[in-house]
């Protein structure tokens, strides 16, 4: 049997960033659009452009930018798909998604629409979607909760109207397995016979079974994917694309099925995510996380040694992450600094490869060795900028069990530079306190109030000298900003984070 083409819509920045503390800003959102097209994505759903202003204008930019098709969310509303074909206008492969709720609960209680309504609005929306767009997607929202004869007159009146892709969404990730495959079949047997129409899967996690419910209406016949990396979006988020992607081809035996990903950018992918958003990745995470390589039980271990498929059925180096880990230290050049960057899938322009390699010898100093590892986090800090903002020149910071902590901090700020004190209960407090000082002092920051809602330490890597990276978040005006800051000293990574979340919440 020939292998299937499974295609990947990727809705990160749309579903994914809807997370609360998953906000991005117009040139991060840029940065992972550019990313999701290297690694071979076939749709980038860039947002809701209906929405707000900042979806509109990432929507169009994407558009704009990338040669990967590019989908736009829109209700099943005419301003909506009116707004979503606007962004649109520049993409070169277009794809309107228009959607409504099609269970009971969501008609009775959210729209308050009976069933021939719904069915009116799906008609009369899809076939004006169509006649704006050459590529209509249509969603009904909540399908596994739908009642299945109903399901299918949705379904058929879309494509009737010109919808050409069908996607049927585990919008609460209510779904079994099971479910999900019966619902597939039973959908595509009946409106679709032929097998003209493309059918897709999106699949929340509520209940630990997005991804199985992905790859189990893929083994139903569904054609598409959505997913989102390292599986972020609301509430307990979506299939990640990094397991649907590995599942699909480790078990190929099963699901004759193949995508278009190229797996060795999935780690870069994910680390680049990681560093934007300001989130860690947890050490158990398939495919990504730091143990899913890792063994410790003698048994086990001495099974790898034998041979590594007794106890690991995906190789690290098939999804980026590298077998040698090559050492790189300060008297390593800047051509070995820039070939070990190209393998590991890390990509820069001339200005960020320059301050990166800057901070690399830094970084060397300070270190006896400089590991992939660190190389990421390298990359990663250095994308971290948001546009003008504070800038740290130094800090002083004095403390112990018998004297109360202070801080001493001078920052920098379109060419004025500022330097302050103040004590705090700790030496992170007091510096954190020293930089609000600072910033409120700054003309047009004296009414600004945010605060610090949550703070994280990870090592880089192992050892006395390794690399720090300080995550924080900050609430301002009910919006989540994330801050992150890297270096060997624990002090100025988080004082790095800080300013980073600071320069965040003032420019976005």
């Amino acid at each position: 049997m020939d292998k299937k083409r499974i295609l990947i819509l990727d809705t990160t920045l749309r579903d994914g960033e809807q997370a609360p503390g998953f906000s991005m800003n117009m040139s991060e959102k840029l940065e992972i659009a550019e990313m999701l097209e290297a690694l071979g994505v076939d749709v980038i759903e860039a947002g809701f452009p209906a929405s707000s202003e900042e979806d509109m204008a990432a929507v169009t930019e994407i558009a704009k930018r990338v040669s990967s098709g590019v989908a736009a969310l829109a209700r099943a509303r005419e301003d909506d798909i009116l707004r979503a074909a606007e962004a649109l206008q520049f993409a070169k492969k277009p794809r309107l998604h228009v959607f409504i709720a099609t269970s009971k609960i969501h008609m009775v209680h959210k729209l308050h629409m009976d069933e021939n309504e719904i069915l009116a609005a799906v008609s009369r929306s899809v076939s004006f979607a169509r006649s704006l767009c050459p590529e209509v997607e249509f969603s009904c929202e909540d399908a596994t909760r739908s009642d299945l004869a109903y399901l299918k007159k949705v379904v058929s009146a879309a494509v009737e109207a010109g919808a050409s892709i069908i996607n049927l969404p585990d919008t609460v990730g209510y779904a079994t397995p099971t479910e999900t495959y019966g619902i597939y079949k039973s959908v595509m047997g009946d409106t679709d016979p032929g097998g003209k129409i493309l059918f897709s899967t999106h699949c929340h996690n509520d209940l630990g079974m997005a991804v199985a419910n992905s790859v189990a209406a893929v083994a139903a016949g569904a054609r598409q994917v959505e997913c989102t990396l390292c599986g972020i979006g609301e509430r307990a988020g979506n299939a990640s694309l990094e397991e649907v992607v590995m599942a699909l081809r480790t078990r190929n035996d099963f699901y004759k099925a193949e995508t278009g990903i190229q797996t060795k950018l999935l780690y870069p992918a994910c680390r680049k995510l990681s560093s934007v958003v300001g989130i860690s990745t947890p050490p158990n995470k398939p495919i990504i996380g730091v143990n899913a390589f890792a063994h410790e039980a003698g048994i086990h271990q001495h099974g790898i040694l034998s041979n590594r498929q007794t106890y690991e059925i995906i190789s690290p180096e098939d999804v980026g992450i590298p077998k040698n880990d090559m050492v790189l230290g300060k008297h390593s050049g800047r051509h070995a600094f820039e070939q070990r960057l190209s393998e590991l899938g890390i990509r820069m322009d001339r200005e960020e490869l320059d301050e990166a390699f800057e901070m690399f010898k830094l970084v060397a100093e300070r270190k006896k060795a400089v590991t992939d590892k660190d190389l990421h986090a390298i990359a990663g800090e250095k994308r971290r900028a948001i546009g003008k903002g504070f800038r740290l020149i130094r800090f002083i910071v004095n403390s112990g069990n018998t004297i109360p902590a202070m801080a001493s901090v001078k920052l920098e700020r379109d060419g004025e530079e500022t330097e302050d004190s103040c004590m705090g209960s700790g030496p992170i407090d007091a510096a954190f306190k020293t930089v609000d000082r600072i910033v409120r002092h700054t003309k047009g920051y004296g009414n600004l109030s945010y605060s610090l809602e949550d703070y994280s330490i990870n090592s880089v890597t192992e050892g006395e000298d390794a690399l720090g990276e300080v995550l924080i978040k900050l609430r301002c005006d009910g919006e989540v900003y994330t801050g992150r800051g890297l270096s060997t000293d624990i002090l100025e990574a988080s004082l790095k984070a800080y300013i980073n979340g600071v320069n965040k919440l003032l420019t976005i």
